[in-house]
């Protein structure tokens, strides 16, 4: 994104009054890569090709913000490899994760690794040293960092099924692995933000683990958690959190854990959420990304964004999809969203 629209996503993301409402996208390697018509690997592995797709997607919806915006991701495998999991990678699709903790005990012998050499967290702050005065000097800027969460970290190095059965049969070791995630991604969010330089002031996490919980685990095992991340970063700062998963028992606990803006799920009616947000959160969405995003008409594109725009009704609100873009979301769908957003003139 170019710095005016950057400030316009700041203002709402604050509460602040603007002219019209922005439209904030998430994009990433599952989209990307497909999109443009080239190999993940290729995406991956060549700073060249990865430039010219973020850059051509900049270029085709200037009228959309892209978040956290020239993103240097490898799919959910950059914090797991940290802590020495196993990645698989592959030409056509985001690279796989093999947990590495197969007894939750061992978790007590675990250190916090160092972001700025282990795995593959060095690559992607070299490439962002050696890309950030092209996209510079091209009119853009880089105002985010992103991090997947302590608990997506946690459960993608210790095994998702193993990682929800611990927290009722190991909690102690639960919290014990969660407090090297959460300064792994704090270590790995500050990293980022050192290497890129002072245009950076917005955090992005990612962690959508909490949507299976019950309130009384999120309240345990993942609110205290996720507050650190956010309180560990400028007040000043946006922080955006996204959960496209089932927030609803936890909804109205959300503001508190110190961030800005939510996205959310499409599962969760946008009247719902400002509701019981109460104005304290921006919430960004929350147009369905499957069924109206990628399986959808351009007029129910528009539709169901002309939808959630009037449910805000002048509340803060950002319009999104209901998550991510999702692979294979075609640009007339993003270009009816672009238009609904003009023709409702929030």
């Amino acid at each position: 994104m170019r710095q005016k629209e950057w400030e316009a996503f700041k203002r709402s993301a604050k509460g602040q009054l603007c002219t019209e409402t922005p439209l904030a996208l998430i994009v990433d390697s599952p989209w990307i890569p497909g999109y443009i018509g080239i190999g993940h690997l290729d995406y991956y592995s060549d700073p060249q090709v990865w430039f010219e797709a973020n850059l051509k997607i900049a270029r085709e919806f200037p009228e959309v913000i892209f978040l956290p915006g020239w993103w240097i991701e490898y799919g959910m495998a950059i914090e797991p490899s940290a802590l020495g999991a196993r990645i698989s990678f592959r030409p056509d699709q985001p690279p796989g994760v093999l947990p590495g903790l197969s007894r939750i005990e061992d978790v007590e012998s675990l250190r916090l690794p160092d972001m700025h050499s282990d795995g593959l967290a060095a690559l992607a702050l070299q490439q962002y040293r050696r890309s950030k005065r092209r996209i510079f000097d091209a009119g853009y800027t880089i105002p985010m960092v992103a991090a997947r969460g302590p608990l997506c970290t946690a459960a993608f190095f210790r095994g998702l099924n193993e990682f929800m059965m611990d927290l009722v049969e190991n909690p102690g070791h639960v919290h014990s692995l969660l407090d090297i995630t959460t300064g792994i991604a704090i270590d790995w969010l500050r990293a980022q933000a050192e290497a890129i330089g002072d245009s950076v002031e917005g955090i992005l996490v990612l962690d959508d683990i909490p949507g299976l919980l019950s309130r009384n685990h999120f309240l345990e095992f993942a609110a205290p958690y996720l507050a650190r991340v956010f309180t560990a970063f400028p007040p000043e700062w946006v922080k955006i959190y996204h959960n496209d998963a089932n927030i609803r028992p936890f909804l109205d606990d959300l503001p508190e854990a110190g961030f800005d803006v939510l996205n959310w799920s499409h599962n969760i009616d946008a009247e719902e959420a400002l509701s019981r947000t109460g104005g304290k959160i921006t919430l960004m969405g929350n147009v369905s990304p499957l069924e109206v995003g990628v399986r959808g008409t351009p007029d129910e594109a528009a539709a169901a964004s002309l939808a959630v725009l009037r449910k805000s009704a002048g509340r803060r609100l950002i319009l999104s999809l209901g998550g991510g873009v999702s692979p294979g979301m075609p640009k007339a769908n993003i270009e009816a969203m672009v238009h609904a957003v003009q023709q409702s003139g929030a």
